[in-house]
């Protein structure tokens, strides 16, 4: 299948760091969700090694945690026949356009990105230029393929909409050229919470290892955390204000089974967390078990996993190189013999 040459279909694009696991509230909020666009959308996906190294990284780990991203979207349902698979640093194009893209992002755009400011306090020594031009480089990663929707979680949104805003100028400048993409958030389970501060959003970079879970946790260690997940003294199953913690296990649940919140309300009344932590705890531990299993084996086959980012590699750079051309012929680059 050749994206570019479908136009039936509206097209998307996202991209996953391997700087880290992926946890249960990156497969929740969106890579499970990726599953199900695929017969809809034409989708394309990459692990964003670039992206990654806006922070210092350990090589031979980079290398590794890029397979293991790429199995686990593989293990999470992302057929390679229907979406495009690919590692970002085999697509030059995605640097090229980046760099053209620089000159038409403004540095109090980019001096506003949240990520930015967050990742300056945790890297204060190493605050570079890349950590501050990222967001040029996600908008090519972007705007290369003609993306209609980019699925994101609630707090990369302004991502977006610096992308778009990025396309508007562009394209204000020479004439149509982008598609303005939209972004695209799912209403169900966009947002798990950590269990340890449900105040914050789960993630892997949180110091205590209790506070997510891992696509690749063992049952054991899913069970033991989310029994020590923080609820309050209130012992009843119900959603309402003043319980964080309660509220996000309710939304695990209900994501997992498919119940509506109503539903697992019923299901607990009269219980307390001490049947109810266990039982979002097994549901997990079922969601996960097919997933974990099949990226073990998928580790184990490197050659298979090679011939899926190498494949999609091409696709990619077909689409992309296609753009890149057109970009280059408008701000004035002589063609390349």
């Amino acid at each position: 299948m050749d994206l570019n040459q479908n136009t039936s279909k509206k097209r998307i694009f996202s991209g996953v760091q391997p700087s880290g696991k992926l946890t249960l509230g990156n497969y929740l909020g969106a890579i499970k969700n990726w599953a199900l666009l695929q017969d809809e959308y034409d989708c394309i996906y990459c692990v964003v090694d670039m992206h990654a190294i806006t922070v210092r990284q350990e090589p031979a780990k980079l290398r590794q945690q890029t397979l293991e991203v790429m199995a686990q979207l593989i293990s999470c349902g992302l057929d390679p026949e229907k979406n495009i698979l690919f590692i970002q640093s085999h697509v030059s194009e995605h640097a090229e356009l980046a760099w053209i893209l620089d000159c038409f992002t403004m540095f109090g755009e980019l001096s506003r990105m949240t990520q930015f400011k967050d990742k300056s306090l945790k890297n204060a020594d190493n605050i570079n230029a890349g950590l501050f031009t990222y967001p040029s480089l996600m908008a090519a990663d972007i705007l290369l393929y003609s993306s209609d929707l980019v699925p994101v979680g609630i707090d990369q949104k302004q991502h977006v909409e610096l992308a778009r805003d990025v396309a508007n100028r562009f394209n204000g400048i020479f004439g149509e050229t982008f598609i303005v993409p939209e972004p695209y958030i799912p209403k169900l389970g966009a947002k798990v919470m950590s269990l340890s501060d449900p105040a914050r959003k789960m993630s892997k970079s949180d110091p205590n290892a209790n506070s997510y879970i891992l696509i690749l946790d063992q049952p054991e260690d899913i069970l033991r955390k989310f029994k020590r997940a923080v609820t309050d003294s209130d012992t009843r199953i119900f959603t309402g204000e003043n319980k964080d913690g309660v509220n996000n296990l309710i939304n695990i649940y209900a994501t997992v089974t498919g119940k509506t919140t109503n539903e697992v309300e019923a299901e607990f009344d009269g219980k307390g967390y001490a049947q109810f932590k266990p039982a979002v705890a097994e549901a997990v531990i079922e969601e996960l078990r097919p997933v974990r299993e099949k990226t073990e084996d998928l580790l184990r086959n490197k050659d298979y996993l090679e011939t899926v980012y190498k494949s999609g590699a091409e696709r990619a750079s077909r689409i992309a190189s296609h753009m890149l051309r057109k970009v280059a012929k408008k701000v004035g680059f002589v063609k390349k013999p």
